[in-house]
């Protein structure tokens, strides 16, 4: 397997889970050990039914090999309904005490039928970019 890329694809399901991430050199501190992270996350609905997306699971491990999960409802604060076809799109963050790390997790979704499943987040990278500076 080869390491994760500061983007991923994913499909469980039918619901394909794109990431893209980046890093925020004007939010960063590096001599504070604060490092600052955006990513972007693209849900479509590659399936024939009704999707909702209940909640999340992320795996987050900094350069130390220091593992954090985060686990709650939703995404920004929204549980998006998917019909065939559609896609959701957000951007949210992330803060690490190393200039690299990565992230990977599953968003819990629920179906019209009662059916629940985890769709994959795949790993991807949040690295800070190398500089001769």
């Amino acid at each position: 397997m080869s390491p994760p890329a500061t983007s991923s694809s994913a499909e469980t399901n039918g619901v394909l889970v794109e990431v893209q991430s980046q890093y925020l050199e004007e939010q960063s501190h590096p001599g504070r050990r604060h490092f600052v992270f955006a990513y972007t996350i693209t849900i479509t609905n590659n399936g024939r039914e009704v999707v909702q997306l209940q909640t999340r699971h992320w795996v987050i491990t900094d350069g130390h090999g220091e593992v954090q999960e985060v686990k709650g409802p939703g995404v920004v604060g929204e549980q998006p309904v998917l019909s065939p076809g559609e896609s959701f799109r957000y951007s949210s963050g992330a803060v690490l005490p190393t200039e690299r790390g990565t992230m990977h997790g599953t968003y819990q979704m629920h179906r019209a039928d009662g059916a629940q499943f985890d769709a994959e987040i795949a790993p991807f990278l949040l690295e800070r970019p190398y500089s001769l500076n």
